[in-house]
């Protein structure tokens, strides 16, 4: 993307970038998935030291921005995490500090101070068991004496099986709450499944009639609603941006290959089939590089018409992201369809994005509601 960068902001991408080379290059993201294992704390530690959990975190309470705008800044990172796919539930993971900013009281933000350090991780459970979206759909939370119970489960939850915090997001009669759980939690059960993307790890989460103290609830029962809103428009615009960085990259590896591979003595990238197919890819790509330009910065300015400008970019970029992909196998040819090459892991994670905080389908639905049609 490009967002007329500052100084400061083309620093952070810089140095994003050189430590994803250098720490986590793509033969590293291959180990993992192979292994199953998690990043580790170190990768975590040394990612939080350049920021990556605290661009949402009040200077106060250890974060800060380089630009003001936190979720600009942090769309940067997530752009240069989707170049080199990396694993780590960094979504969700200043999901959740945004909403323990906001809404957090004092002893939960001693644990958003742990997760902007690396010292702590965090994930957010938002989905229900079978892919909806909606907030509150697959989990509920009733009053019970000083506390309340939790019962459900949510589905599509990164990294839970390594977290150690879960915000979850329950409906209730009174409307929408948020609490947030240890995952050691009794009747908190953690199943890892199996999915396309291998780089990165989902679990579906359970909550068996889970007993929580009123400590837990961050902010008021039933008032969540618009914490939780600014939540997703966060995560939506990170996810483009994440999205937009896989493309460049799949793209580039693309047309570099067009270039060099000959046939008939001839680059294959001067037919006319493969012009016009890379010409038609690049459109889509520039496309989707300013709706996300577009989201970051209606997020991150808090415009009116932030949820609005979030669900289109998610949805445009969901379907361009797929078909940008494929477009990429037919210029690979055979090739690109072996282990060996790395367009299946793009495929895998841009097909993987394009579901994740709902698919185009769905923010074409949360568009038009937004009109009131």
């Amino acid at each position: 993307m490009d967002l007329e960068l500052s100084n400061d902001q083309e620093l952070l991408r810089d140095t994003t970038a050189r430590f994803i080379e250098s720490v986590c290059p793509l033969t590293a993201v291959r180990e993992l998935g192979g292994s199953k294992s998690p990043e580790g704390a170190d990768y975590r530690r040394q990612a939080a030291e350049l920021g990556w959990f605290a661009l949402l975190v009040p200077e106060e309470l250890g974060g800060g921005t380089v630009s003001g705008n936190g979720v600009a800044d942090a769309a940067i990172v997530a752009e240069e995490r989707g170049r080199g796919l990396q694993p780590g539930a960094f979504v969700a993971s200043n999901s959740v500090a945004l909403g323990l900013a906001l809404e957090g009281s004092d002893e939960q933000r001693k644990v958003l101070t742990e997760i902007a350090a690396g010292e702590a991780t965090a994930t957010w459970a938002l989905a229900s068991a079978d892919g909806d979206w909606s907030p509150g759909a697959g989990i509920t939370a009733t009053v019970s004496g000083a506390g309340f119970v939790v019962s459900g489960a949510s589905g599509f939850v990164q990294d839970a099986d390594l977290a150690d915090w879960l915000l979850v997001t329950a409906a209730g009669d009174d409307g929408l709450s948020q609490f947030l759980v240890a995952q050691g939690t009794p009747g908190v059960g953690i199943t890892v499944l199996e999915g396309l993307d291998i780089t990165r790890r989902f679990s579906e989460v359970r909550f068996d009639d889970v007993e929580v103290p009123a400590s837990a609830l961050v902010g008021t029962a039933g008032g969540a609603a618009g914490t939780v809103e600014r939540q997703l428009q966060v995560a939506l615009a990170l996810t483009v941006a994440e999205m937009v960085g896989a493309m460049d990259r799949d793209f580039e590896v693309a047309l570099d290959y067009a270039k060099a591979r000959t046939a008939f003595g001839r680059p294959i990238g001067s037919f006319q089939a493969i012009k016009h197919l890379l010409a038609d890819t690049s459109l889509a790509l520039e496309m989707s590089k300013s709706m996300a330009i577009a989201a970051a910065k209606a997020v991150g300015e808090g415009k009116d018409d932030a949820t609005e400008v979030a669900s289109m970019a998610k949805a445009f970029v969901s379907d361009s992201a797929i078909d940008l992909a494929q477009n990429c196998f037919q210029v690979f040819g055979g090739i690109g369809y072996t282990w060996e090459h790395d367009q299946h892991l793009y495929l895998r994670r841009l097909t993987t994005d394009a579901a994740l905080y709902g698919d185009a389908a769905w923010h074409r639905e949360r568009v038009w509601e937004f009109y009131g049609l």
